[in-house]
């Protein structure tokens, strides 16, 4: 049979996004992000404490992916996670910072030991999923993501997947509520591995008893 499929997210399942973003917001922009408010009010201006508006919210999202990607650093346990999980199954990066900066993207998580290959997305994830279950055709689908419209949208579009919700900063975590639409909900790579690996698991069983 063919080989189990790990989708992963990366900023906040991979990589620390989050923190190094309000730090260059600070520094840059003038800009605090206030992780416990709603997005639409978590940027303001710290000269006059206005929101961001969303138009430069996005501005500045796509200056942070295009100039300071080197500021970011792998979640803990991260790396010698999917580095063991690779001996077992296909991975791939799907993240939603589009195609232009797939290179760019695959290239930072080669720079930390994380060789996978990289698909840029727009939007809900679920369409893009479908695509790569149809290209691997896998014994096994695991999505991995810290934002519960992709899990809905993956839900909705490729129901078979198991959805693993994962946010991975600890300063986020506690202000992101549960998503419905994932079958569970881990925030550290210890653990998230031990659920992962148990799917796996059953897959080998399941296999072992339909050959015998």
């Amino acid at each position: 049979m063919k080989r189990p499929l790990i989708i992963s997210d990366c900023d906040e399942v991979l990589m620390h996004m989050v923190v190094p973003f309000r730090a260059w917001l600070d520094e840059v922009h003038g800009i605090h992000f206030d992780f416990a408010s709603r997005f639409e009010e978590a940027l303001r201006h710290k000269d006059s404490g206005n929101a961001v508006e969303r138009e430069q919210i996005w501005r500045v999202l796509g200056e942070f992916f295009q100039t300071e990607m080197g500021r970011q650093t792998p979640i803990e346990g991260a790396v010698a996670t999917m580095t063991r999980l690779a001996e077992r199954a296909d991975i791939v990066i799907l993240t939603n910072i589009g195609e232009e900066q797939a290179e760019a993207r695959a290239r930072q998580l080669q720079q930390h030991d994380l060789p996978f290959r990289v698909v840029g997305n727009r939007g809900g994830k679920g369409t893009a999923v479908a695509r790569l279950m149809t290209e691997h055709a896998p014994s096994l689908t695991l999505f991995i993501d810290d934002l519960e419209n992709n899990h809905a949208s993956v839900a909705e579009l490729a129901p078979e997947v198991w959805r693993l919700h994962f946010v991975g900063e600890p300063e986020m975590a506690p202000h992101v509520p549960l998503c419905t639409d994932a079958h569970v909900r881990i925030d550290d790579w210890t653990n998230a591995e031990r659920w992962i690996t148990a799917k796996l698991d059953e897959l080998v069983e399941v296999e072992a008893a339909l050959a015998g």
